[in-house]
């Protein structure tokens, strides 16, 4: 389910992105031959109005093929090769562009239609994790907490500040379910992701939703941290503060997917509009075969006042993808690795 929901979610960002160089580039006049999702073997095509828009075999990616980017096709006047530099920016500037759009409108449409998250007061189970301590000992959803060993509990904080410091010994609840007071014994253990024991179980939270002009400025003011935060972990990469160890691929991405649809649709729309912002923000770094290298052709393009040499700059274009393509492998590897210690 984790591998169709994660499908499902990059596609989303891929077709925005690729909407996003596709409407720019129709605007400024620039012919498209073909708007694909995904790459490999084309599964389903139709052609509408000169484009052909393709489903192909993998979903991984997408791109928009324009006039003026094949070496057989260079000389087009209306191709992208012999645009203006600022026409060349603005459709390579949509595509991120349209991902940072889809984050703050997922975000308004979280707050305005789902709510703020709010725990309720007595210490509630909203929600348990599947093969850890609390579903194993027999706790249900909506149970309530009302004294562990003996101790009466009043909030959620209180009940996980008891889980830490049990040092994996077993607690005994007194629960109230549905009316009827029963007991159960729940034993709460450490995992590789947390230093500190625990026992699967989420907090109830109500839902407070938002009006419009808040949801707005929430979902602004979201993205723009999220953006920072994203541009702060890359610093981070390159200073050396952390390694590629810890930069997730595909598979880490689906267990991450995965992990969020668990705690509801909020939680998948808020990791889907970080995963959207982490899409515009990369491909706006000058690396070669990303949009922000093409942003920077423009703009050297402008400064000379000549274009760069498409073989030359197609070849730079290739060894980006190359670069890519290795680190791809890698993550995937560090993945991998990562599922296979648990």
């Amino acid at each position: 389910m984790s591998i169709i929901v994660t499908i499902l979610v990059l596609s989303i960002l891929i077709l925005v992105h690729e909407w996003g160089h596709f409407i720019v580039a129709r605007r400024v006049g620039i012919p498209v031959y073909e708007f694909s999702l995904g790459f490999g073997y084309r599964l389903l095509h139709y052609k509408k109005n000169g484009v052909v828009y393709s489903l192909r075999i993998f979903p991984i990616g997408g791109f928009v093929q324009m006039a003026g980017e094949q070496p057989d096709d260079m000389e087009n006047p209306e191709g992208f090769n012999n645009r203006t530099p600022l026409e060349k920016m603005r459709v390579a500037f949509a595509g991120p562009f349209m991902n940072f759009v889809l984050a703050v409108l997922l975000f308004i449409y979280s707050y305005a239609f789902i709510g703020v998250p709010t725990p309720v007061k007595e210490v509630v189970i909203g929600g348990l994790i599947a093969d850890q301590p609390a579903a194993a000992a027999g706790l249900k959803e909506n149970d309530q907490v009302l004294a562990v060993n003996g101790k009466t509990v009043s909030n959620w904080n209180e009940f996980t500040d008891i889980i830490k410091e049990s040092n994996q010994k077993p607690l005994h609840l007194k629960i109230d379910r549905d009316g009827n007071i029963i007991y159960k014994t729940v034993t709460p253990q450490k995992t590789k992701q947390s230093p500190d024991p625990k026992i699967g179980a989420y907090s109830k939270v109500n839902y407070e939703k938002q009006g419009i002009i808040t949801s707005i400025k929430f979902g602004f003011v979201r993205t723009y941290d999220f953006t920072v935060l994203m541009v702060q972990s890359l610093g981070m990469l390159f200073s050396g503060e952390a390694s590629t160890s810890d930069l997730a691929g595909p598979v880490g991405i689906t267990m991450m997917v995965g992990e969020a649809a668990q705690g509801g649709m909020l939680y998948l729309l808020a990791f889907t509009a970080f995963l959207s912002i982490n899409l515009g923000v990369l491909n706006l770094l000058p690396i070669p075969a990303l949009d922000g290298s093409r942003i920077m052709f423009g703009i050297v393009e402008a400064i000379r006042r000549k274009p760069i040499a498409p073989e030359k700059e197609g070849f730079i274009h290739w060894i980006g993808f190359m670069f890519l393509m290795l680190l791809i492998v890698l993550v995937t590897y560090n993945d991998i690795v990562r599922l296979i210690k648990g």
